[in-house]
Formats: structure tokens, C-alpha cells, sequence
């Protein structure tokens, strides 16, 4: 014993053969931990939300006045934004029952030019059929609310759903048969307004989602664009496979 510990003593480094195979093995080591550390990192760093490409009508829009936005009050859901990934996004707008055809075609026809008032900044489609549509709009009205109950004019909602393993979602928007008119128009926009991804409300009077109806409604203002812009700028889950 006494001899085999003077000779390690006197020899503590291994040879030439045993050190290259030593820093061959420190070497692959040292590899698999980076190749490891690197897949740990990319997982990492993989967000649970993501961006959408914009769509090429709001990548046109230009606001020269800088009117600026009010994208502090749309609030992201348990999904993220409510963003639209597929276009056009397809709208179907019920016939009304209960009224005579001359007055059910004029009902449609006001709820309709809204919806073409919100194609300019991003692609919308009337369907006929609403099983294939992402919004459906109906003539009806909406449940009432609070604590004294009240009569609403109009109400937006939406539901998730998944298929193909890719999630979605659709809107239903409710507006009261009490709105004609100009209320009318202004109740469609500004409900079509929160079904295409402004879920929430502007403080300016000014502003097609100004948070309740005024005596001179307004048309979808440069703020108005300026919200639902940064909006599609914002993650979501929606439109991305699970």
C-alpha cells in the first residue's frame, strides 16, 4: 500500500492516451448539455399566445393626423385579443319575422351598411346561411341587466370553440326592436365594432364605440381604425393549434 501511494504521488496526472480520452468525454459532455440547454431555452421562449400576420386592409390604413387611440380600454380575454385570422370574416344578418317584408328589407338593409362601413378596414362577407357565418346579427332583444333590471338597445357575445385542433370564435350580436334609424345604424356599428376585436369602449363621444348612444351618432372615426389596428397587432390564442 505504502508503495502504490508513493507512486501516485509522484504521477498524479493520468498519460496522453487516458487525458485524450478524458477530454474527448468532457467534450461530449459538455456538447449534450448545450444541445439540451438550447432545446430548453427554445421551449422556453415559445409564447403561449402569438401575432397574426396583419390583415392587408388595416396594414394600408395611415392615420396623417395622428388622431391617436384607445387601446388601453380593450382588455385581452382568457384567449388573448379577439382577433380574426381567416377572411373575409362572414356576417349573417336574420330576416326579421315579425315584421312585414317592405320593413323587414329596410331593417336589413340598415343593419347591412354597417357592415360595409367596417369592410374598408377589414374584409367582411354577408352570408345566407348562418351556420357558415363568424357573426350572426339578429332582431331581438337583449336580456335585461342590473340590479333594478333594465332593457339594453343592443348586446354583443361570443363563444370559444376548437376544430381541428385549432381554436375559434364566433359572435352573436343582439339589437333591440325598439332602435330604428340613426339609433339603429349607430347600435349595428358600434356592436359590429366589438365583434371584430375592439372588446371595449372609447371615452370620446367622437368615436363609433364611445360607451353609450348620444344624440348625433358618430361614423367609425380615424380612432376608431387607429384601436382596431393595434388590436391585430396584439397576441391571441385564436386561429392557432392547440
Amino acid at each position: 500500500m505504502g508503495t502504490e501511494q508513493k507512486y501516485y504521488n509522484r504521477n498524479p496526472r493520468p498519460n496522453i492516451p487516458t487525458r485524450i480520452f478524458i477530454f474527448l468525454g468532457i467534450l461530449l459532455t459538455t456538447w449534450l448539455l448545450v444541445l439540451i440547454n438550447s432545446q430548453f431555452v427554445v421551449v422556453g421562449q415559445t409564447p403561449s399566445t402569438l401575432t397574426h400576420p396583419l390583415p392587408s386592409t388595416l396594414m394600408r390604413w395611415q392615420d396623417v393626423r395622428n388622431s391617436g387611440d384607445y387601446f388601453d380600454a380593450v382588455k385581452p380575454t382568457e384567449v388573448g385579443y379577439l382577433v380574426w385570422s381567416n377572411f373575409p370574416v362572414k356576417v349573417y344578418i336574420e330576416t326579421p319575422k315579425n315584421l312585414n317584408k317592405n320593413q323587414a328589407d329596410a331593417w336589413l338593409k340598415t343593419v347591412s351598411s354597417t357592415a360595409q362601413e367596417w369592410n374598408a378596414y377589414l374584409p367582411l362577407q354577408i352570408v345566407e346561411q348562418s351556420e357558415s357565418a363568424d357573426i350572426t346579427i339578429l332582431r331581438k332583444a337583449p336580456p335585461l341587466q342590473g340590479n333594478p333590471p333594465r332593457a339594453r338597445s343592443a348586446q354583443t357575445t361570443y363563444n370559444l370553440y376548437t376544430k381541428n385542433n385549432t381554436l375559434y370564435h364566433r359572435f352573436s350580436i343582439l339589437l333591440s326592436p325598439s332602435q330604428t334609424g340613426e339609433y339603429l345604424i349607430a347600435a349595428a356599428r358600434h356592436e359590429l365594432g366589438h365583434a371584430l376585436g375592439i372588446w371595449g369602449h372609447s371615452p370620446l363621444q367622437s368615436d363609433a364605440l364611445y360607451f353609450s348612444q348620444v344624440r348625433n351618432p358618430p361614423l367609425i372615426s380615424a380612432r376608431d381604425v387607429n384601436t382596431l389596428k393595434k388590436v391585430y397587432e396584439q397576441p391571441t390564442k385564436l386561429g392557432w393549434q392547440k
